[in-house]
């Protein structure tokens, strides 16, 4: 068995600020994460309370079988050949101890079947929860983060809202209850010695093995951290298979991985080493109690102040009571373990919203003539580095026209797409979309507005239709083919075996680049949006489907506004604007005709262009 005792590194319940650098944030409370289960649980409180009836019915039941066997020990010291005995023994022993154990195991059954709607329904709530907020964050966190390691804290806080529910409520105050019960019971029909004998041990037992496995924790904490990094060192590796091939680098990414896998191993050793002297001390502690309270009853049997029975019922009871508690310090460490999962799940749902709807934001309204501007917008993905990106950038994308945006890697130009689509907050200016500014309204709606066709396209590891009808989910298969043909890639799909059936394989690896691309054009005429944007759309074809998609992009931007961004200054000679890029700033601004006309940076690359395509 294995600690599970480590604590997570952010308050639960609040958005804690960054800690001071060199510091250590808090660790949670367990009983600040407690409390935020605890709702997700009253929402089903009926059926909780009827599960702890039956727990409490199961723990009486349980309670009741030594005194059952007390009465029949003692009834039967009868003398052999009584005719009582025939009576005593089968109907007292078979009935009576049989309708105790069915009650018990009955009871705690029910308790079962009523209370697993509550805990999956828990469980559920909380990971949906998870997974619409971490879609709702920025994408600077989705920049920085480790994708294996968050999804397995995902999966291992929603593992843990089972195991703490169980662990908590079935085992430690199921235990409590019946200790109740027991020492009670002990009180009553003996002198209190029998009490204060079980109440030390279970004391002393409780104390060491709190204090042993909070020790413990530093090693579990390593574990987890040290499991995580591997599974995200893992998980990072196979999604960039081809990269590892195209530099020959798999016994690289083996020796990483078995670094990580080595320490997660001594880590784990360390673990299972002190286990075993928690172990050891418990069973100790049990031992020397166990001893204790027979030697007081083997004395009261011999004394005359105790019956046979009374001594079966005792070791009954301590047998009774110390096989739960054999099992409490893996029960304490579970739910510590569950805990610290949980309260990590938490963190997540905690992470701070970097772009946020304002209160009482409303839908973007006026998209029959969706005019795009940017005034004055100054940005930088982190002020604090002091890096500006864009300085003072102002345009207008008329309803209906088209705008495209050219320039050397690195102007600026694939920014003014993620600051449209809201990725990003801006720190100066603003960005209006038929007058309104979009931090005013809801993203949902500024997003749904808007569709794009991206440089570097990712898609679902699905069927190829599956990631067409993306752009519009419920799109009928009609309409996907429809689509599939505008952006010329129905004859492919058709040519393949399984058709619109065929899977893309992870990130759509297994297709081409100029497919991907051409899947990704296809999904946005699905969508059908308002407002277009083209980012190096067509980078990925060839001079011929460059040409003919071009012109069917030309064809879908009519009569909406349409941002383009490129680099070939061939696809953007019929924009009603072109707007020249260099570090931050538009340093030109015209038609095609009027750019070559000013002989400045715009006609440069259109010269170098021509004499050299690839340029």
């Amino acid at each position: 068995m294995r600690h599970h005792g480590e604590t997570a590194p952010t308050a639960a319940g609040a958005i804690a600020p960054a800690p001071a650098a060199g510091t250590t944030p808090p660790a949670p409370s367990d009983w600040a994460t407690l409390h935020r289960l605890l709702p997700y649980l009253w929402q089903y409180k009926w059926r909780v309370i009827a599960a702890i009836v039956f727990m409490v019915g199961a723990k009486f039941a349980n309670v009741g079988v030594p005194i059952l066997l007390k009465t029949l020990v003692d009834a039967m010291s009868l003398q052999p050949g009584d005719p009582a005995a025939l009576l005593v023994v089968p109907v007292g022993l078979l009935v009576a101890y049989g309708a105790l154990r069915l009650s018990t195991s009955l009871f705690t059954e029910l308790r079962e079947l009523v209370f697993a709607k509550a805990t999956q329904g828990a469980a559920r709530s909380i990971a949906l929860q998870t997974f619409e907020h971490l879609h709702a964050l920025s994408l600077r966190f989705h920049l920085e983060r480790q994708t294996g390691g968050m999804t397995r804290d995902i999966e291992r806080g929603v593992r843990g809202i089972e195991s703490l529910i169980s662990f908590t409520l079935f085992n430690v105050v199921a235990t409590l209850v019946e200790v109740v019960l027991v020492l009670s019971v002990l009180a009553i029909k003996f002198d209190a010695w029998f009490a204060w004998i079980t109440l030390a041990a279970l004391a002393l037992y409780i104390l060491f093995t709190v204090l042993v496995t909070e020790w413990r924790t530093q090693f579990r904490r390593e574990a987890n951290e040290f499991d995580s990094a591997a599974h995200s060192k893992a998980v990072d590796s196979l999604l960039n298979y081809e990269t590892v091939k195209y530099f020959n680098n798999e016994g690289f990414e083996a020796r990483r991985y078995d670094e990580s896998l080595e320490r997660l191993r001594r880590a784990r050793l360390k673990s299972q080493t002190t286990l075993s002297l928690l172990n050891t001390g418990q069973q100790l502690i049990i031992a020397v109690g166990l001893v204790a309270m027979l030697w007081r009853a083997t004395q009261g049997v011999v004394d005359g102040r105790m019956t046979l029975g009374d001594l079966v019922m005792v070791n009954a009871f301590m047998i009774q009571l110390y096989i739960p508690l054999n099992f409490l310090g893996v029960i304490y460490r579970e739910i510590k373990q569950s805990l610290t999962d949980l309260d990590k799940m938490f963190t997540l749902m905690d992470k701070e919203r970097e772009v946020a709807d304002a209160p009482g934001a409303q839908p973007l309204a006026g998209l029959d003539q969706p005019t795009v501007r940017f005034e004055d917008v100054v940005f930088a993905y982190d002020p604090k580095e002091g890096r500006t990106i864009l300085h003072g950038v102002s345009f207008e994308i008329p309803a209906g026209k088209t705008v495209a945006v050219v320039g050397p890697s690195g102007s600026g130009k694939s920014t003014l797409a993620r600051l449209l689509f809201r990725f990003y907050d801006i720190q100066q200016g603003r960005i209006t979309i038929a007058g309104q500014e979009i931090r005013s309204v809801t993203q949902g709606s500024v997003r749904q507005a808007i569709g794009i066709v991206p440089q570097d396209t990712v898609l679902f590891n699905d069927t190829v239709a599956y990631n067409i009808a993306y752009g519009r989910p419920g799109a009928t298969q009609d309409e996907i083919e429809s689509a599939a043909r505008a952006a010329r890639i129905h004859d492919f799909i058709a040519s393949t075996p399984k058709g619109y059936a065929t899977m893309v394989g992870e990130r759509g690896l297994k297709l081409s680049g100029g497919e991907k691309q051409r899947v990704a054009i296809a999904r946005t005429l699905l969508k059908n949006p308002p407002i277009l944007i083209f980012d190096e759309a067509t980078s990925a074809l060839d001079s011929a489907n460059e040409r003919a998609i071009q012109a069917e992009l030309q064809g879908v931007a009519q009569n909406k506004t349409t941002l383009v961004i490129a680099h070939r200054l061939s696809t953007v000679v019929d924009a009603h604007e072109i707007l020249v890029m260099d570090a931050g700033r538009i340093i030109e601004r015209g038609t095609h005709a009027q750019l070559l006309a000013l002989g400045g940076r715009y006609a440069s690359m259109w010269s170098l262009q021509q004499s050299d395509p690839s340029a």
